[in-house]
């Protein structure tokens, strides 16, 4: 291989100004894996040319395929990662790439390479045909990947070109039915330029359970974005000239942050309306610090029809309308008009959790909203950071952890050679995590200035006596001590533990960012059973088992203490339901006693986070002020309530654990995991959670009875603003101060039950006007200019 590369690099194909093409590669599979496997994968090392010219379809498919990889007949695996390079160049295809499971598609990040779709590009007339695949369907049109299960995959820094096939052709750039752990970064997709023949697409997604993507561009074509989730999470999208930016087909919950749509017939329809339900097909859609220039129909709803419910919610917060007459539509209707800055404006059921007023349906601008000036950005919109590639670093400025010493073999106790390497870098270094299992047996301590990339999700693995005792829980890998005021970078890492760790955890963040977003972590996740070398799979843990002690996960998945700040994007904290390595999904009981603890007085941001399956909450705001999130998502654990969320750990009050006093005795339903807890808090901004109860120890009859719990969201003495909250199988959505308030119910609508906005300590005196043209008293409601019409 290196023979070859170095031939092309004379002919002035090989370009070395990425890092990532030019350090040395010692990725290997730990836990016994094939010797001879290789992780890092160059395309022109399997033949391909990138010239425009010669056709590399047969040769990139060969780079991803390679070594007995997870593909058709597969359900899932982690112990075959693979990153397929593509330097800078011209790939012509003439078929589907098809993207394996746990795969990265990534290209220079100085000069994005372009994949062509040929002229003869195969189709699949009538159905349309993607370039880069990472779903497809097989015979009978089953999927190769259940679309909930379709874990752990990135595709950045490409370009994809549509253009060398007519407008006319059904043809699309990237097929993405993906669930947690996936994300899409610096790509850019052109296509025919718009007319009414033209039919190409550029990203579609039909399913799954999401996600994350930022940093994308469109060019023409039909339809941007033709897309369906149960929740995902998107921030600078910007589409240009496309018949439509977004088609959204369903969801549950989306999330578009700093979106940007230009010179488009409609920017965003939603209004897609079910023929056997009559209502939206569409449960929310958030808009937040956006700008739509140029378009005819800024988002099309139909929110008002019949019996609609709370689907079509929408919130549009911080919105240019430019030279968009029509902000937004209903049915055909305006019901709020363009050529404007709307500041925050809302439809949907509202509620304060008030015992005085039940939750109603509302449509009017939200003035009132005080969003915090510790999260904003100096143009006053919400702070964001995209995940630093480096690209301007020589290969030199990389620090390998195995060329330090460290083995990354999974049985090695690699814990001094990492210190040891976190401990040389400089400001001027990136520590370099090459693909493996790392194990370390007592507590890593990263610096302030250090900066971290790992290759293909290398596995930060914890095992050992340091992290025995749930009642004096340490953390694996810390971000600073208390006190420390700097900055530090993580990104794609991957963090488990082997075999029951109960005072583990996993990371913990102690130090405040010197500035915002200088410290941060990106596309990190931690994955606790379920896997090969975790000793936690179906042989030890099979469901129903209940093997309390040799299947317990760590105490804690991740902590941000008091004097912490940190902005977090794409990261899913997951106990694991089912064994990802065992050939046929089965399910597995692992007892991991918290998700995500937040403390932190500083400002922290959260976009596009999950945690699941953990045992006493999933998320908990405890003494926090200033945090951001978008699109919060969990999942109770599926064993509950046999045990409930009070086994096998046990409460801790030096972490302000739930104790569910509030439940009478020998309630299963009531002593549930938290989706969300927020206790004495403040400035708490919530724009998007789908907080998810999907069974009664494994069965699922609960869910049409909203019954699998009682409560999902506790706010206690806490001030929080919350948009688009979605709800499975619980019957009630949020609780004060232990009092259930919100019933979901009557906000039943698109399989969740949907609130678009909750404000926890509303203050009455102002009038607002909603759909049914009753009148209530409220502060933050204002009532609408334009008309709108009963719903």
């Amino acid at each position: 291989m290196q023979l070859l590369l170095f031939v092309l690099s004379l002919v002035g194909l090989s370009h070395a100004s990425f890092w990532l093409q030019d350090i040395k590669h010692q990725g290997v599979l730990p836990f016994g894996g094939d010797s001879a496997y290789t992780v890092f994968r160059d395309v022109r090392a399997y033949g391909a040319m990138g010239d425009g010219i010669t056709d590399d379809t047969a040769a990139i498919n060969k780079a991803i395929t390679e070594g007995k990889r997870c593909g058709l007949g597969c359900d899932s695996t982690t112990a075959t990662p693979a990153i397929i390079y593509f330097p800078p160049g011209t790939y012509l295809v003439s078929a589907p790439l098809i993207q394996y499971y746990y795969t990265f598609m990534i290209g220079d990040a100085n000069q994005l390479p372009t994949i062509k779709a040929a002229a003869n590009f195969e189709m699949k007339t009538p159905w349309f045909t993607y370039v880069i695949d990472a779903d497809p369907y097989g015979p009978g049109g089953v999927n190769w990947f259940v679309n909930q299960n379709n874990f752990f995959r990135q595709i950045r820094n490409l370009k994809i070109d549509l253009t060398g096939l007519p407008a006319t052709a059904l043809i699309g750039a990237i097929h993405w039915q993906v669930s947690q752990a996936t994300s899409l970064q610096n790509i850019e997709i052109t296509m025919a330029p718009a007319s009414p023949e033209t039919k190409q697409k550029g990203i579609f997604i039909e399913n799954g359970s999401g996600g994350f993507f930022t940093d994308i561009v469109l060019n023409g074509g039909d339809i941007g974005m033709d897309v369906g989730n149960q929740q995902f999470t998107t921030r600078n999208i910007v589409f240009n000239g496309c018949n439509t930016a977004v088609t959204m087909s369903w969801d549950w919950g989306w999330v578009f942050k700093s979106l940007q749509i230009n010179n488009c017939g409609t920017g965003v329809d939603m209004s897609v309306v079910n023929p056997t339900s009559g209502k939206q097909d569409v449960g929310s859609v958030i808009l937040l610090d956006c700008k739509i220039s140029n378009t005819g129909v800024g988002i099309k709803t139909s929110f008002g029809i019949a019996n609609n419910g709370s689907a079509g919610s929408l919130i549009v917060d911080n919105v240019i309308f430019d030279n968009t007459p029509s902000a937004v539509t209903d049915s055909g209707e305006v019901v709020l008009f363009g050529n404007t800055v709307v500041k925050s404006w809302g439809q949907g059921f509202y509620s304060d959790g008030s015992s005085q007023f039940p939750p109603f349906r509302m449509r009017g601008s939200l003035d009132n909203i005080e969003k915090p000036a510790e999260l904003l950005d100096t143009t006053g919109k919400f702070f964001e950071k995209s995940k630093p590639q480096y690209k301007d670093l020589p290969a030199s400025a990389f620090l390998s952890v195995k060329s330090a010493g460290a083995k990354g073999d999974g049985s090695t106790d690699d814990t001094d050679a990492i210190q040891n390497v976190l401990n040389s870098a400089s400001s001027s270094h990136v520590v370099f995590f090459d693909h493996g299992a790392y194990l370390v047996s007592r507590t890593i301590l990263v610096p302030k200035g250090v900066r971290i990339v790992g290759e293909a999700w290398p596995i930060i693995m914890a095992k050992g006596a340091a992290f025995q005792n749930p009642t004096a829980p340490v953390p694996v890998f810390q971000v600073g001590n208390v006190g420390d005021v700097g900055s530090v970078e993580i990104s794609d890492l991957m963090f488990e533990t082997s075999g029951p760790q109960p005072g583990a955890i996993l990371i913990q963040f102690n130090m405040k960012s010197s500035s915002p977003g200088a410290t941060g972590m990106w596309d990190v996740h931690g994955r606790v059973g379920g896997t090969i070398g975790s000793h936690l799979q179906q042989g030890e843990c099979l469901h129903g088992s209940l093997n309390y002690e040799s299947c317990s996960g760590p105490f804690l998945m991740m902590h941000i203490t008091k004097s912490a700040g940190v902005y977090i994007e794409n990261s899913w904290m997951w106990t694991a339901d089912h064994d990802l390595d065992s050939g046929g999904s089965t399910r597995v009981s692992i007892f991991t006693g918290r998700g995500v603890l937040i403390e932190s007085e500083s400002p922290v941001w959260l976009y596009g986070t999950a945690a699941e399956h953990n045992q006493m909450y999933n998320y908990q705001f405890s003494g926090a002020s200033n945090i951001f999130a978008a699109m919060l998502q969990s999942e109770t654990p599926y064993y509950q309530g046999t045990p409930d969320a009070l086994t096998p750990f046990k409460t801790n009050a030096d972490y302000n654990d739930p104790d569910f006093s509030n439940c009478l005795p020998g309630s299963k339903s009531c002593v549930r995991s938290w989706g969300l807890r927020v206790v004495q808090s403040s400035n708490i901004m919530i724009y998007g959670a789908g907080l998810y109860s999907f069974f009664e120890n494994y069965a699922q009859l609960c869910i049409g009875t909203l019954s699998c719990q009682d409560n999902m969201v506790s706010i206690e003495a806490s001030k929080v603003t919350m948009f688009n909250l979605h709800t499975v199988g619980t019957s009630n959505m949020i609780s004060i101060d232990s009092e259930p308030r919100v019933p979901a119910e009557p906000l039943n609508a698109t399989y969740c039950s949907t609130l678009a906005m909750f404000v926890s300590d509303a203050r009455f005196g102002k009038t607002f006007q909603f759909l049914t043209y009753r009148q209530y008293s409220h502060p933050l409601l204002v009532p609408q200019k334009e008309s709108v019409h009963s719903g």
